[in-house]
């Protein structure tokens, strides 16, 4: 009768039956026995997964045309417990041989226009993902980047159980309708660019600049300019970066020579691995700057203390 209201060709099924267990109430009965059909259900699927990869991989050695989709499946992790959109349980009690009966079902086409759905909405997020990671790597944002890169790497794993349960539902269904190139161009293109970013060193610039009073960004604007030269990038997020950089400096007048005035900036610097939340360098030092005005010398030795710093701190990076 199953079989003639849900044929093996348009459904999936799962279906069990059990006595109530001591200590268990009829509701329980039914809850256990609904997961055990359940699980049955998804056994199904699985096993129909298994044999697609086996069939596909086989083919692969005689049919170097199916190479793609064998490479695919042959890499992809076999499903034991997937998300089964539209299955649905019932059960029934027999009071006169106590018996309670589990049946899940769901259909194979309903699933097959889901997946196909979910496959192509997730495409679409992760090129979204890629192209803005390439562009804040292009713009040295590469800790915003590595994010952007990591979302969309997670977003990939909800494709391959896609295509993988697509390819079991449907075996008729090639490379391209699976978008398999497509699928491991973007891998391929992410793995790359993850690669690079994890080359980068991502810095937190903590800074406090007093030109006479006034608060300015003479050093540090430099300073990110000069390491930016050498690799680095900036976050203005502290649990992004992996190393935090403190920086005060203040300016006093010194005297006038040979009718310039003459100003030291007093410069202190701090630079801590966030990895180990270490101190690897401390140091005070201050550098002297001409002008022919107190504001202009002071602005050249903030100016002129960015090589210094760059030379002290630079061998960390």
């Amino acid at each position: 009768m199953r079989e003639v209201t849900f044929p093996s060709g348009t459904f999936f099924t799962g279906f069990t039956q059990g006595n109530i267990r001591q200590g268990e109430t009829l509701e329980t009965t039914k809850q256990r026995l609904s997961r055990e059909a359940q699980g049955l259900l998804v056994e199904n699927i699985r096993v129909r997964i298994e044999s697609t990869t086996t069939s596909h991989t086989a083919s692969a050695r005689v049919n170097q045309t199916e190479h793609l989709t064998a490479e695919f499946v042959s890499n992809v992790q076999t499903i034991s417990e997937v998300e089964i959109v539209g299955m649905a349980t019932e059960t029934f009690f027999d009071r006169e041989t106590n018996r309670v009966y589990a049946f899940s079902h769901v259909n194979r086409f309903e699933l097959i226009g889901f997946y196909r759905s979910n496959l192509t909405m997730n495409l679409v997020q992760i090129e979204s993902l890629l192209q803005t990671a390439q562009n804040l790597e292009a713009n040295s944002e590469k800790s915003n980047a590595r994010q952007q890169v990591q979302t969309a790497k997670s977003l990939l794993e909800n494709v391959r159980e896609a295509q993988n349960l697509l390819l079991a539902l449907d075996q008729n269904r090639s490379p391209e309708n699976l978008q398999l190139p497509k699928t491991e161009q973007m891998h391929n293109t992410l793995v790359q660019m993850q690669a690079r970013l994890a080359q980068a060193v991502y810095v937190f610039v903590e800074s406090n600049e007093n030109l006479f009073g006034t608060n300015v960004n003479v050093l540090t604007n430099r300073l990110k300019a000069e390491l930016a030269q050498k690799g680095c990038s900036f976050t203005a997020d502290l649990s992004r970066a992996d190393w935090h950089l403190k920086i005060t400096a203040s300016t006093r007048f010194h005297n006038e020579t040979h009718g310039l005035l003459v100003s030291f900036a007093d410069v202190e610097v701090n630079l801590i691995n966030l990895r180990n939340n270490k101190s690897v360098f401390q140091d005070q030092f201050s550098q002297r700057g001409f002008g022919i005005t107190q504001e202009q010398s002071g602005r050249k030795a903030l100016s002129d203390a960015v090589s210094v710093v760059v030379e002290r701190i630079a061998q960390w990076f």
